[in-house]
């Protein structure tokens, strides 16, 4: 899966299948990886326009949960 961010910055998530590795393991290792790496948030972030209150209550959001995380 390849995700071009700002025509610069190339991210990619890539699982190699292991021997006698079954697929839904090698399924669970690569969207653990996908999660991660936030590329889901990333297209869910760029996917519609964002309002400058949503901005500030995401970034406020992302604040508490940096917070609290510390």
């Amino acid at each position: 899966m390849e995700i071009i961010h700002n025509e610069e910055q190339l991210r990619m998530t890539q699982v190699v299948l292991g021997e006698n590795e079954g697929i839904d393991s090698a399924l669970r290792r690569f969207k653990r990886q996908v999660s991660k790496a936030g590329i889901l948030a990333d297209v869910k972030y760029h996917r519609h326009f964002e309002t400058p209150l949503e901005k500030r209550k995401r970034k406020a959001v992302a604040a508490r949960r940096k917070r609290r995380f510390k």
